[in-house]
Formats: C-alpha cells, sequence, structure tokens
C-alpha cells in the first residue's frame, strides 16, 4: 500500500486484527454498530478490521477499566508496526466482566 510490492490483503487484515488484539486492555476486535466493520476472507469474515487504499481501520471492544485513550493509541501504535498506512482506531464499545448477558436496558417500577 506504500506504493511498493502488493500485500496479501488477507494475511494482512490477520496481523493486523493479532496486533491489536494483543494490546492489554482489547477486550474484542467490534464489528460496528450494524456489524458492517469486517474484511471478507476466504471461507471466513475477520471482524472489525477495513484495508483498502486510503489505509486501515480498526475497531475495537476496550475492557473495563482500561483507560478507552490511551488502548486506542497502543492499538494504533501496534498495528503501525505491521502496515504502513494511515491508522484509524474506533472504540465502539466498553465491555465489562459484569456486563455477559445483562439486558441492555435496565428497567424500573
Amino acid at each position: 500500500m506504500n506504493g511498493s510490492a502488493p500485500i496479501d490483503l488477507g494475511k494482512t487484515a490477520e496481523t493486523v486484527a493479532d496486533a491489536a488484539l494483543s494490546v492489554e486492555g482489547v477486550a474484542a476486535l467490534h464489528g460496528g454498530e450494524f456489524g458492517e466493520v469486517g474484511t471478507y476472507l476466504p471461507g471466513k469474515r475477520l471482524t472489525g478490521v477495513v484495508i483498502d487504499e486510503t489505509g486501515c481501520n480498526v475497531h475495537i471492544s476496550v475492557a473495563y477499566p482500561a483507560n478507552v485513550v490511551t488502548v486506542a493509541q497502543q492499538v494504533r501504535d501496534a498495528v503501525a508496526k505491521v502496515i504502513d498506512v494511515p491508522i484509524t482506531v474506533t472504540v465502539g464499545d466498553v465491555s465489562h466482566p459484569d456486563d455477559q448477558g445483562a439486558p441492555l436496558i435496565e428497567e424500573r417500577n
């Protein structure tokens, strides 16, 4: 993408995903509000990473109580080590271990 040799988009997307997930405080890759963020690979879909001619977008969920800004910057730094294009990191959610199975809206009487 930097004008030299063509890249293997699938392998690069997986490498970007691995780099993002290696950052402490990243709970998961995030598919966007409607699940629209992802890269289609042979036989599977890689959620949370999109690479195109304009750059690389990585969408993540941050694990509470990690600092969202710090985690996003660390993801950007980690991904920059594996791909030489503009990188945008979007935090789509903050997850808490106690949220597993919790209702989305709290009902009050």
